[in-house]
């Protein structure tokens, strides 16, 4: 009896131990559980963005990377990547957590180059018969790779033989992105007889040496006059000028023609005193060249006032009479010639004295509300001497 007893007593002794393990464990279990949700909750989380590509030589920080931080901070997300070279690119992402310690998230950014370059060239090149054409001259390629890109030209043409032939320039980068962009190759016979399509789509044409595009007169670094042409101001010129005269009398202003026509061979001379007295360099930014001033077409004039000292020079740019003949010239389909700000696109610098005559209707549009467009911008022709 006292054998079972004891038995009994022992059995009872280790179902309390396993009872009393069981509690222990299962309270063991519910703190550690507790304690691992809250580590959980705290624990720090870096979500990254899907697309993780930056286009070669363009500007990314490492934050445009980043979808969003859990229970921490991104320390160095202003940092610049560096994206001049394609492949991939190994970086840390410092972010310091809630306990105020730097942990160190890799991420790897591939640099790519998906962009297509761009072309800037002229829609029609005018070339002569027989003889070899500059195709690249004037032709721009650019390309976020930055590398040079020599375009190759694609189509046929036969430069002994007169007409017009569609051509495409073609580049390709390293990458291989691809662009094209379409001509037309005019091949003329006579270099003071052809006609031609400027940038914006305007209708030229040169008669016995003379440009007219959409039927206006030009000369500029790019167009020149024969030494032949003119022989005075215009009557409509003349006409207007002698209109905005009358209106201007009425605001007290007493205008005149400072300089009106000059022929070729006047222009000539006072060009080469210019030269010998500031260099070709600087005569280029405020006189033409023989053949090159819109003087000699009889269209323009310069324009003075005789209550004011300042004639011909920047002296008259803030006078009264200036600013009312600025703000009210297009009326008489006269336009100020070479705008402020303008002198890479006319070529000239500022001449608020300088006005030529394209009829009311250009003029106005020219004015543009007092934002004057030059007729090289309208046209979408240039002003460079060759």
């Amino acid at each position: 009896m006292k054998r079972s007893r004891k038995k009994k007593n022992r059995i009872k002794l280790v179902a309390t131990l396993v009872i009393v393990l069981l509690l222990l464990f299962s309270v063991w279990y519910y703190l550690y559980n507790k304690k691992m949700k809250e580590l959980e909750a705290n624990k720090l989380k870096v979500v990254l963005k899907d697309n993780k590509m930056a286009e070669i030589n363009s500007e990314v920080k490492l934050h445009d990377f980043v979808d969003r931080i859990i229970n921490g901070e991104l320390i160095n997300g202003e940092d610049v990547v560096d994206t001049e070279k394609l492949g991939k690119n190994n970086l840390e992402l410092i972010v310091k957590n809630k306990n105020n310690l730097e942990e160190k998230v890799p991420i790897t950014i591939v640099v790519v180059d998906t962009t297509v370059p761009t072309i800037e060239a002229k829609k029609e090149i005018t070339s002569y018969l027989g003889k070899d054409v500059d195709f690249l001259n004037g032709v721009k390629v650019t390309d976020n790779s930055k590398e040079t890109i020599t375009p190759k030209v694609i189509g046929e043409y036969d430069k002994g033989k007169v007409g017009k032939y569609n051509l495409k320039y073609e580049v390709v980068d390293s990458s291989g992105n691809k662009a094209e962009y379409d001509f037309i190759l005019n091949i003329i016979s006579d270099p003071n007889n052809y006609t031609f399509t400027t940038s914006k789509g305007f209708s030229g044409k040169v008669v016995n040496g003379v440009t007219y595009i959409d039927g206006v007169l030009i000369a500029n670094k790019t167009y020149s006059l024969p030494e032949s042409y003119g022989n005075g101001l215009t009557s409509a010129t003349q006409n207007a000028f002698n209109k905005m005269k009358s209106d201007a009398s009425g605001q007290g202003f007493d205008l005149y023609i400072g300089s009106g026509y000059r022929s070729y061979y006047d222009q000539k001379y006072i060009y080469n005193n210019y030269v010998k007295r500031d260099g070709q360099v600087q005569a280029d930014t405020y006189s033409a060249r023989a053949g090159h001033s819109e003087h000699q077409s009889g269209l323009a004039f310069d324009v003075c006032e005789r209550g004011t000292s300042a004639c011909i020079w920047s002296g008259f740019d803030d006078t009264l009479p200036a600013k009312w003949i600025n703000e009210n010239c297009y009326k008489y389909g006269l336009i100020l010639r070479y705008p402020k700000g303008k002198d890479n696109i006319t070529g000239y610098m500022y001449e608020s004295w300088h006005f030529r005559y394209v009829g009311v209707e250009l003029a106005t549009k020219l004015y543009n509300n007092g934002e004057w467009i030059t007729l090289e911008e309208y046209y979408g022709i240039d002003s460079k001497y060759k």
